[in-house]
């Protein structure tokens, strides 16, 4: 089973009682209005999601790890791996992305859960390079990917929702573990 400790979290699989706290991460507008249309998922919908994702483990070797906190052993959201097939334009490509409740923002959570997911692509899976994508002006997620070491490469348009995007990137034999 992998997993991964930093200072204050665990990076691990998703286990069956993670579904309704981060179906309520997901419930939640103020997290949600940056990805994809904005919507929210519901319960069935995060079950879903939850099960793609641990599909992507098993066929890629990678994928989203459920984060919690070291301390409670609170479900905070999401940070990991996944290949971006929403964006086309930028496959092959393995994009880091995470999702944390909006009362876990602000407090470097996210930047340090990433910093480990990259190390883990680097240093356990062999990757040499990954990228990571928000909406132009979603000043929080690119803050993090700067504290990664992650460079603006392109904008581009969504292709389903027609709002700029941009793409991060880092070649990961600079990135500092």
């Amino acid at each position: 089973m992998t997993e991964i400790q930093t200072p204050r979290l665990l990076l691990r699989r998703w286990h069956d009682d993670d579904l309704v706290p981060m179906a309520e991460i997901n419930a939640d507008r103020e997290v949600m209005q940056m990805i994809g249309d904005g919507s929210v998922r519901d319960l069935e919908q995060t079950a879903e999601a939850i099960e793609q994702w641990e599909e992507e483990w098993d066929e890629e070797g990678f994928g989203l790890f459920a984060v919690e906190l070291l301390a409670s052993g609170e479900l905070i959201g999401f940070v990991g791996l996944s290949v971006p097939a929403f964006l086309p334009e930028v496959l092959p490509a393995v994009e880091i992305s995470w999702r944390l409740g909006r009362q876990f923002w602000g407090q470097g959570y996210a930047s340090e859960a990433a910093h480990a997911a990259l190390e883990f692509a680097l240093e356990d899976r062999g990757l040499d390079r990954v990228i990571s994508i928000c909406r132009v002006g979603h000043e929080a997620s690119e803050n993090v990917m700067r504290k990664l070491g992650m460079e603006l490469e392109r904008e581009t348009t969504h292709p389903v929702y027609g709002f700029a995007l941009g793409v991060y990137a880092i070649d990961l034999t600079e990135f500092q573990a």
